[in-house]
C-alpha cells in the first residue's frame, strides 16, 4: 500500500516557524520595517529580495532564514502597518464617533502607504497576522458592543467603503506625486482638459466648476465623510429598537 503523501506546506509565513538567526543584528522585524520604508518610497514592484538584502547589508541566505519569499514579506509588511491603525475601544459611548474615529485611522493608513491598497487582497493569508488579527477583534468588539445582531456584517459594509475610497485615493495621490507638482498644481493644469471633455453635459459641467474653486484635499475630505455618514446611517436602522 503506497503511502499517503504529505500534504504541501500552508504558503504563510504565519504558519511556519522562525528559524534562529545567523546573524544577530539581522532580525525578521528589522527586515520588515526596511521593506516598508522601500514600499513607502518606490512601491512593490520596485521591491526584491536582492535590493532589500542589499540595503541592511546582509546577504540573500541570511535573508531567507527569516522570509522565504517575496510573497511572506509582504504578508509580513501588510501586518506591520495594520499595528498602525488605532481603533477606538468598545466601551466608547458613542459607537458612530468610534467608527468614523476607526475608519479615518484606516484610511490614513492607506494614504501613508499607497501600496498597501494594491496588495490587501493578494497578501495570502495575511489576516492571519497578529496585527491584523488584533485589529479584526478590536473592530468586532466596537460593532458588537454597539448591539449590531450580525456584527461581521457591518464591519463587511464599513470596511468595503473605507477600502474602496482608500484605494482610490492612494492610486491618485500616487499619479500626483508622479507629477513632481502639488495636488492643487495637478488639479489646476489638468482642470481645463477636464472641463473640455464634459462640456456640453449640465450636471458634470456644473460639478467640474465647483471642484476647481475648492482645496482638493479638502474636497477628497469631505467625500469620506459624507459616504460614510450614509453608510452609518443606514447601519443605524439595522441596531434593535430600544
Amino acid at each position: 500500500m503506497a503511502a499517503k503523501a504529505s500534504p504541501s506546506p500552508i504558503p504563510s509565513v504565519w504558519a511556519r516557524q522562525q528559524r534562529e538567526p545567523d546573524q544577530p543584528s539581522l532580525s525578521r522585524a528589522a527586515i520588515v520595517r526596511e521593506a516598508v520604508v522601500m514600499l513607502d518610497a518606490d512601491g512593490v514592484e520596485a521591491l526584491s529580495m536582492r535590493k532589500l538584502g542589499a540595503r541592511l547589508n546582509a546577504g540573500a541566505t541570511s535573508l531567507y532564514r527569516h522570509v522565504a519569499t517575496k510573497d511572506e514579506l509582504m504578508e509580513l509588511a501588510v501586518d506591520e502597518v495594520f499595528g498602525e491603525i488605532a481603533i477606538p475601544p468598545a466601551d466608547t459611548p458613542d459607537w458612530r464617533a468610534a467608527v468614523v474615529a476607526a475608519s479615518e485611522a484606516f484610511r490614513a493608513t492607506t494614504l501613508r502607504h499607497r501600496w498597501l491598497a494594491t496588495v490587501l487582497g493578494q497578501a495570502g493569508l495575511a489576516y492571519l497576522g497578529p496585527n491584523l488579527m488584533a485589529y479584526s477583534e478590536r473592530l468586532a468588539a466596537l460593532f458588537a458592543a454597539a448591539g449590531f445582531p450580525e456584527p461581521e456584517r457591518a464591519i463587511e459594509t464599513v470596511l468595503s467603503f473605507t477600502i474602496g475610497m482608500s484605494t482610490t485615493e492612494a492610486a491618485w495621490l500616487t499619479t500626483v506625486a508622479r507629477s513632481g507638482e502639488t495636488e492643487a498644481e495637478f488639479v489646476a493644469r489638468l482642470m481645463p482638459a477636464a472641463k473640455e471633455a464634459v462640456a456640453g453635459t449640465d450636471h458634470l459641467a456644473h460639478a467640474y466648476d465647483a471642484v476647481e474653486t475648492l482645496d482638493p484635499e479638502a474636497l477628497r475630505d469631505s467625500k469620506f465623510a459624507y459616504g460614510l455618514e450614509v453608510i452609518l446611517d443606514g447601519l443605524a436602522l439595522r441596531l434593535p429598537r430600544a
